[in-house]
């Protein structure tokens, strides 16, 4: 033990035990040794001499005893103050790592493709939210290819995209899929069909956006009408998804899309489903590989819970649950 002359300042530092201090801001208190002891479920003895160590270590009485007790000098309530305060800093720091480990705290940054109130995607994000409140959710609304570039550059966390996701320097999972449907002006000649098939639509003129799904949907165009005369016109537009709908009520051309969009409010359009679409289109999460995010982990065993409540309702979306991500 070092002693040191009294009221000569010091500086401990990090050396003095969080025992002694938990211990002082105890007696502090209840201004009663026996009581202190009695409240930390330990000795007397204990608290007295990490308290009388602490005292000489620092050069300052802290607490003058009198035989009921003891009562804080002017130097110890100071201390007590600023102990208080670090101590009770110290606590939040740990519960904080506490609930970030566990991914009940902290930020996840979502990348998607559209969300559609009702929609699949929609009830995920909603249940998450209220299962962790403590995780700011933070969503930007983008096309796959730029969702990648936010994933390699940190910007993104996890990401919803459409199509398969089989990338090398990502871990994937696909977590629900949706029909294609073809959208459609009430008007037109084909929209009292129950269905319709790609031949139906050759020399229609087809619309979709630069941004979102839009390049998915120009690929699967070109890729199902293929040596199809005439070739598909097809214009690109940078809009909203609210307004190319318009545009297809107003009879600029027609689209394809996720069945999930029928279920937006709408006037003046008919979604058909395709008869001849091999599969429906699914819809992935996609994470880096060095991320050992236990929000994203949380993320995916929702979806997957989720996804078993579904395929137990009739509907047309199906989901797909998976594993735990690696």
């Amino acid at each position: 033990m070092i002693y040191r002359p009294w009221g000569v300042p010091t500086s401990l530092g990090s050396r003095i035990p969080l025992a002694s201090l938990i211990q002082t801001l105890a007696v502090a208190e209840h201004l009663n040794f026996r009581h202190a002891a009695n409240a930390l479920g330990v000795s007397v003895s204990s608290v007295s001499t990490r308290v009388k160590t602490l005292e000489e270590d620092l050069g300052i009485l802290l607490f003058e005893r009198h035989a009921r007790g003891v009562r804080l000098t002017e130097a110890g309530r100071r201390f007590v103050e600023q102990v208080s305060v670090g101590v009770d800093q110290l606590d939040h720091a740990v519960k904080t790592a506490g609930m970030a480990a566990s991914g009940e705290c902290g930020h996840l940054r979502l990348g998607i493709h559209a969300l559609i109130p009702r929609s699949f995607l929609a009830k995920l994000i909603a249940q998450y939210r209220d299962a962790y409140p403590g995780i700011e959710v933070e969503i930007t609304e983008s096309t796959a290819r730029d969702a990648l570039t936010q994933l390699r550059s940190d910007r993104l966390n996890l990401a919803f995209i459409a199509g398969p996701a089989e990338l090398p320097d990502f871990h994937s999972r696909r977590i629900w899929t949706e029909p294609l449907v073809a959208v459609l002006p009430e008007r037109h000649p084909l929209a009292k069909q129950s269905a319709v098939t790609w031949p139906d639509l050759v020399g229609e003129t087809f619309l979709v956006r630069h941004g979102s799904t839009g390049p998915q949907a120009y690929d699967h165009i070109i890729l199902r009408l293929a040596g199809c005369l005439p070739p598909p016109s097809i214009q690109r537009f940078d809009v909203g998804r609210g307004t190319l709908l318009s545009m297809v009520e107003q009879g600029f051309g027609i689209t394809i899309v996720g069945a999930a969009t029928a279920l937006l409010p709408t006037t003046g359009l008919v979604f058909l489903p395709f008869a001849d679409e091999p599969e429906p289109v699914s819809f992935s999460a996609i994470w880096s590989p060095f991320t050992r995010s236990p929000a994203i982990r949380n993320m995916l065993v929702l979806a997957g819970k989720l996804g078993r409540i579904c395929d137990s309702a009739p509907g047309d979306i199906q989901h797909e649950p998976r594993d735990r991500p690696q």
